[in-house]
């Protein structure tokens, strides 16, 4: 064999695309059929192929994945099997801004039905200061905002980050409506659209958490059932904290029904929040390290802590006016460590090739 052969690719230049070049200048692609010919033909389901069959099962295809997914993994797991998720900081800040959202415009609900209109209108405000970042956070996460806009060009029903851009887009709207009714001194108008944005507030709340498990990473498929309830009780709990700071930095007084009450729900949501926090972990078995090392343990400690000493703080005797307010901050605090956390565990449960290999067979 010479060794003085030539190294450039026979296609081109390597890197760039071959050129095309007629063998015979006006010569026919051999086999093509014209005015869309091929189109119509398939090798596989035409009537000239010995391939074709005359009926197939419906449940053929169902029978064929289940009997791939049947039986242990391999002994030596090849990865990696799936991408890490690349999202970035803008994605947890988004969720937190979202659920603060969604939390506030259940706190405006919940005035309205009581009768405290001044309170309402204060958390409408909050609802849609919640909203107002979670736009841009997505777009810089995406690239530009054309990507977000074509996110908004279609409806997917089965598709979490679908419903989800138009739950934000809708809920930023209606919260908008909501305050401007309340600056016009339309409350009739202003209930009604709270009372709307609410509804979608319950959806914008729970949307993040289906979304993750709606992925192929082991430990957000696993915790399927339990992530979009704790989103909503988190959600609800930053919310109601985030409602409760700002009626007391606009002069509701201490012992007032309505700051009391506000108090009662955010701590409510986030006992609820760790219970079914708790619950989860225990039933992922071999998946829970992924939430113990690491980040994502780090994380996961550091919000449990401060729910915990949000939790200490409001229910011990003769606290002051402002333990109660430490507590509403730490629990602000605990639930944007909450979803870094998720974000942190997801991308190490990802790096395990031997646990996506088991929950694909499950």
């Amino acid at each position: 064999m010479s060794d003085d052969r030539e190294p450039a690719p026979a296609v081109g230049t390597r890197a760039e695309p071959g050129a095309f070049r007629r063998a015979v200048e006006g010569a026919r692609v051999a086999l093509h059929r014209g005015r869309f010919g091929d189109a119509r033909w398939s090798y596989l389901y035409g009537g000239d192929t010995r391939y074709r069959v005359d009926r197939v099962a419906r449940d053929r295809v169902s029978a064929a994945a289940r009997r791939a997914r049947r039986g242990a993994p391999p002994d030596t797991v090849q990865g990696p099997v799936i991408q890490a998720p690349v999202w970035t900081w803008e994605v947890p800040l988004y969720f937190w801004f979202g659920g603060v959202a969604a939390g506030s415009s259940f706190v405006a609900l919940a005035c309205d039905l009581a009768g405290d209109p001044r309170s309402a209108a204060t958390a409408r405000k909050v609802a849609l200061a919640g909203a107002a970042p979670c736009a841009p956070l997505l777009i810089a996460d995406l690239g530009r905002p054309g990507r977000f806009l074509n996110m908004l060009r279609i409806v997917k029903p089965r598709s979490p980050m679908s419903t989800g851009a138009w739950a934000l887009t809708v809920s930023g709207g209606l919260g908008a409506l909501a305050v401007a009714a309340d600056l016009a001194r339309r409350p009739r108008l202003a209930r009604a659209v709270g009372g709307a944005n609410a509804v979608v507030g319950g959806y914008l709340g729970s949307y993040t958490g289906v979304l993750l498990s709606a992925t192929a990473v082991p430990v957000w498929a696993r915790s399927r059932a339990f992530l979009g309830p704790i989103f909503v009780a988190s959600a609800t709990a930053t919310g109601a904290a985030a409602c409760r700071l700002a009626l007391v930095g606009g002069g509701l007084p201490s012992g007032h029904p309505t700051r009391e009450a506000v108090g009662r729900v955010e701590t409510c949501a986030i006992a609820a929040e760790l219970a079914l926090s708790a619950v989860n972990q225990r039933r992922l078995g071999e998946l829970s390290p992924a939430l113990e090392d690491g980040a994502a343990g780090r994380l996961f400690r550091g919000a449990k802590w401060m729910a915990l000493a949000g939790l200490a703080l409001r229910l011990a005797r003769r606290a002051s006016p402002f333990t109660h307010h430490l507590a509403s901050g730490l629990y602000l605090a605990g639930g944007l460590a909450f979803r870094y956390a998720w974000l942190a565990a997801g991308r190490r449960s990802a790096a395990d090739h031997e646990a996506v290999a088991r929950e694909a067979r499950r």
